[in-house]
């Protein structure tokens, strides 16, 4: 049985996830096995609001070279959460907008 904290492993902190902070959507990198359902809870549970939807996208990691070598970042999963109306933003990312 996996915690809301082993779902929800950091916020995105982009310059694009902020703008839309404001409007109660928020990015979080989430466990690559973590479903929808598991999403919403995690967020729910944690911060404390309601959650309207959940939008994921698996991010293949980019090819990179070091010298003749060659790899790779590891991939990871994001999740897009938009808050209900009635709920209040999270307070997390009310410093950074």
């Amino acid at each position: 049985m996996r915690t809301p904290y082993d779902v929800i492993l950091r916020p995105v902190i982009t310059e694009r996830s902020m703008e839309k902070a404001g409007d109660k959507i928020y990015t979080f990198e989430v466990a690559r096995g973590a479903n929808k359902i598991e999403i919403r809870e995690a967020v729910e549970s944690i911060f404390k609001v309601s959650v309207k939807s959940v939008n994921t996208m698996n991010v293949q990691g980019k090819v990179k070279r070091m010298g003749v070598h060659i790899g790779r970042r590891p991939a990871r999963k994001k999740a897009v959460v938009r808050l209900t109306e009635a709920s209040r933003p999270i307070e997390f990312f009310e410093g950074m907008v």
